[in-house]
Formats: C-alpha cells, structure tokens, sequence
C-alpha cells in the first residue's frame, strides 16, 4: 500500500463515519504560542479551549508538522524533522469508547494488521481506558500502563492536554528484546497516538484546569503507518523517501546499507532535505532567530554531512529538487491549497477550520515558543532571542512517536 493509498484509507474511513475532511494548515501556524506547527490538533487549540464554538463536531486531517528538538536522533531509521500526522478529532462529540473503536477497526480491518503483533500503553490511572482495550479484545498482557512523560500529551506549551493511549507494532524479534513498549525496544514501533483532550496546562505543565468539554485528538505518523504496511526496515524505504535517499547516493557516489556511518549521513540529507523543502515552501527564509534558525540549522546540518560525503555544498538543492519531484507521485503530501478546498495530493480537500486564515498564516509575528516536547519540562540551552525545546521528536514522545 502506497503512501496515498494509505492517506487516503485513513480519511475516508473517517468521512464515511460523519468526520469533516479538513486541509493541513501551514507549516507557520495562526498561533502566536508555536513557531512551527506540531501537530494535527493545532489549527484546532480555539475549539478545544472554548473559545470559539465549532460548526461540525467530527474532523479528519492530514496535518504537515516540523518537530526539530529532537534534531539529533535523525539519522536513525524513524526519527524525522517533517512528517505527516492523520488525525481524527472530536469536539465534545465521542470520548474513549469511540476513539478507541474506530482505531481498533481501522488498523485490524482497514489496514488488516495481525492483533496479535499490536501492544497498547495507558495512562498510569486511566482504567476506563484499560478496560474499554479488554472489551474490544486486547489481552491484558498487551496492555502496559505508563506515566506522564509516556502516555500525558500537551502542544509543549500552554493550553489543551490529556491522557492517552498508544498503538504499539510488534516488528518482531529482528529487532529488539520482547518485553513490550515499557520495555524501550525498537521492536515495537508506535503507529498511533489516542489523546483524550480534557485538561487545560499552564507554561510550566501544570494541570491547573478541565476544558470546557470532553475531546479527542488523535495522530498516526504517515512514516511510521507506512514502514509497517510496506515491511521496510527504515523510513528511508518507503515510498516517501526512497527516491530522495536514491539522489542523495547519486549524487555522493556513496552506497546505501554498507556503513552504519555513511547511511546516517545520508539519511541526515535526505530527511533535511526534505523538511528544508517544505520549511521554505511555506515561507519561511534562513535567519539567525526564531524559525528561520531552526531552517537555517536543518541546512547547516545537511550541507556538513553532504561534506562528510565528499559532496560540496550546492548538492544540496539536487536533493531539495528531488522532494518536489517527489510530489507528483505516490509521495506528494496532502496539503492545502490557499483557497481551502480542491484536489490536491490524492485528497478531495474540505474548507479550513473557521477562524484559520491560510494566507495569514505564513507570515504570523516572529514570536512565541517552539513546539515543545509534548511532555516533558526540559529545554535546551539556546540563544535568549529563541526558545528551542529539548526532546520533542517527531510524534510526540522519546521512542519517536510518530
């Protein structure tokens, strides 16, 4: 299953199930607190907080985010700076029990994974959850509880958070111990993320309230989806990234799957190509604050690498070159076009949420927070004019969460 095969059974499950399809919003969010966008549920924060009231309860998306404090792991076989996050939400419309039923049919019956290979994780105290996964057929066995920095979901920065709940693949004894995803294998490889959106954080996370209604907000790493539904040991062979990887080699002369040095190398230009490509496509320049430094970073990165290659710097915009070719095919995002609706990436697209300007969007103030780990306090030491935290990686957790 291709990657816009795999987009596109992710939404289409959803809209036959009364959930509106929604475009991603851009890359630089109408949101003053974020410098980046992080996550599916982003464009969403006024609707989750009350503040403004929603004309649909149930959405479905497939949201571009860039998360790059967790910049040193790429170069590993999931970690990534760009990814694409397919989310389901509900605005005081179902809970748990729905949540979790719609996530158990889709990837046993919409994507026919084997239950027996998929592990669960809760929230410490979250009983209501473990037992709705008992009701549905997970044995309890497959069920770990885990704490805050585990199964606790925040932005990174004040506003909505939750406990949830996350589907675990079991890649099989090739790839690490047994023991289960408490046990920080990377056998068993995340593919999705249930957030039971009910409780409002402050900056330094504590819980100091309850949303005005129960939500959900949940995100599947496309990446992640697809190094499963493609058997690929890697990212990198999957059909989103595989004809960059191939240029990156092309233009290095260096092979890929010889030397663990080299092919980190070459996954580090080929992911950051990537993510400078879209970065760039949404407006943002090279800076030294603010979200131009964290482009700027993501070049820098690549272009040493590139070096370590024996490549010069102007390479660089080959790989770039490539991603856009990319788009044309079964890799091409689904994003969204400025006026809200049309074809594009394989996806009929719905409007945007009300209140989210696309346009205005590109170009916000060049303030706030980066997105954050989701829930973690820690932050890395940077520059005073910019906040850069430490372990956010690409879908919200330590083991790279989607």
């Amino acid at each position: 299953m291709n990657s816009t095969a795999i987009r596109r059974r992710f939404t289409d499950f959803f809209v036959a199930r009364n959930h509106r399809l929604v475009p991603s919003s851009p890359l630089i969010p109408n949101d003053p607190t974020l410098l980046l966008a992080n996550a599916g549920m982003n464009q969403f924060k006024p609707w989750f907080l009350g503040e403004v009231e929603p004309d649909y309860r149930r959405a479905t998306s497939v949201q571009k985010c860039t998360r790059t404090s967790d910049i040193e792991n790429v170069g590993d076989r999931s970690h990534c700076t760009f990814f694409e996050m397919l989310g389901n939400f509900s605005f005081g419309d179902y809970f748990k029990e729905g949540a979790i039923a719609y996530a158990w049919e889709l990837v046993t019956e919409g994507y026919g994974l084997e239950p027996d290979r998929l592990w669960i994780t809760v929230y410490l105290d979250d009983d209501e959850a473990f037992g709705l996964w008992r009701q549905i057929g997970v044995p309890a066995e497959r069920i770990q509880r885990l704490g805050m920095e585990d199964n606790y979901w925040s932005m990174g920065v004040a506003g909505p958070c939750g406990p949830c709940s996350e589907i675990h693949y079991d890649r099989g004894p090739t790839f690490g111990p047994d023991g289960g995803p408490a046990s920080e294998s990377d056998r068993y490889l995340e593919i999705w993320n249930l957030v039971f959106m009910q409780n409002i954080r402050d900056e330094d996370f504590n819980i100091i309230g309850e949303l005005p209604e129960k939500n959900i907000d949940t995100g599947m790493g496309l990446e992640r989806i697809a190094m499963v539904l493609q058997d690929a040991d890697s990212m990198y062979e999957t059909d989103l990234l595989e004809p960059v990887i191939h240029e990156t080699q092309e233009l290095s002369g260096a092979s890929y799957g010889k030397d663990d040095r080299v092919d980190r190398s070459l996954r580090i230009v080929t992911e950051h190509g990537r993510s400078a490509s879209f970065l760039i496509a949404d407006g943002v320049l090279p800076s030294n604050e603010g979200r131009g430094y964290i482009l700027r970073r993501l070049l820098r990165r690549s272009v040493r690498h590139l070096r370590l290659l024996g490549v010069e710097d102007p390479a660089l915009a080959r790989v770039c070159a490539k991603v856009v070719d990319n788009l044309g095919g079964a890799g091409r995002p689904a994003v969204a076009d400025r006026a809200g609706g049309g074809q594009r990436g394989g996806l009929v697209l719905a409007h945007p949420a009300p209140g989210l300007d696309p346009a205005r969007g590109r170009h916000p103030p060049d303030q706030g927070a980066g997105g954050g780990h989701p829930r973690r306090r820690h932050r890395l030491p940077a520059p005073r004019h910019l906040r850069v935290p430490l372990r956010a990686d690409p879908g919200g957790g330590r083991r790279g969460r989607p």
